[in-house]
């Protein structure tokens, strides 16, 4: 709607700021997946877009924070699911649920910026690229220690206190990422197939703590 004032009203231009960001986390991901992370320019991905590199800047402070924009998307959902999950669950069901139940969620955030098949595709760009797979690591960090005090408040501990939240997430992310690497290394790189490895490999985390593997004496 034109407002007679040669302004646009901020709505739209929020929605044409967040396409134009969509745009950009395409065409990089696009490019990543046929050409390589580290053969990609930040000058191809803007040309890829029709918009200038000081806009590519607006947005990102460079290629790293393009490729992992749909990571960040995905761990902000999963630490949204975790707070909504009912408060009489256990920690580790109301993680488990969290990140099985939010398959259904996320791939439609996703599909909104990029389709889930350049989104898995990205996954294992990033899994077989150092730069990449460390930056991931260190923004994953992070997300543990605020899934860690979300855990801690809903069962009104002190996470600087007590090291059961911490314990927590970290044994559920570390079998996350287990099944992930399994995925990436696998044929089958459908998003029923990941959300199917995690849910087997959680299923284990019982089993594993509790011991007795040995099938002969």
């Amino acid at each position: 709607m034109n407002t007679g004032t040669g302004t646009t009203p901020p709505g739209l231009r929020e929605r044409k700021k967040q396409r134009t960001r969509d745009a950009l986390v395409r065409a990089a991901l696009e490019l990543f997946t046929e050409r390589g992370y580290e053969q990609t320019t930040v000058d191809e991905i803007a040309e890829a877009v029709d918009v200038s590199q000081r806009t590519f800047f607006r947005y990102f402070a460079g290629k790293e924070d393009a490729a992992l924009a749909l990571q960040e998307l995905a761990e902000a959902h999963f630490a949204a699911a975790v707070r909504a999950r009912p408060p009489h669950e256990p920690p580790m069901e109301a993680l488990r649920r969290a990140v099985l139940e939010g398959w259904d969620t996320i791939s439609d955030a996703i599909e909104a910026v990029v389709p889930v098949a350049l989104h898995l595709r990205m996954w294992r760009v990033i899994e077989s690229t150092p730069v990449l797979l460390a930056a991931r690591l260190r923004r994953s960090m992070e997300t543990e220690e605020e899934i860690a005090r979300v855990i801690a408040a809903r069962e009104g501990l002190d996470a600087d206190t007590d090291p059961r939240p911490r314990v927590a997430v970290a044994v559920f992310s570390g079998v996350i990422r287990v099944a992930e690497r399994q995925w990436s290394t696998g044929t089958d790189h459908s998003v029923a197939a990941i959300r199917a490895l995690t849910s087997e490999y959680l299923d284990h985390v019982g089993p594993a703590l509790a011991g007795g593997w040995r099938t002969h004496p």
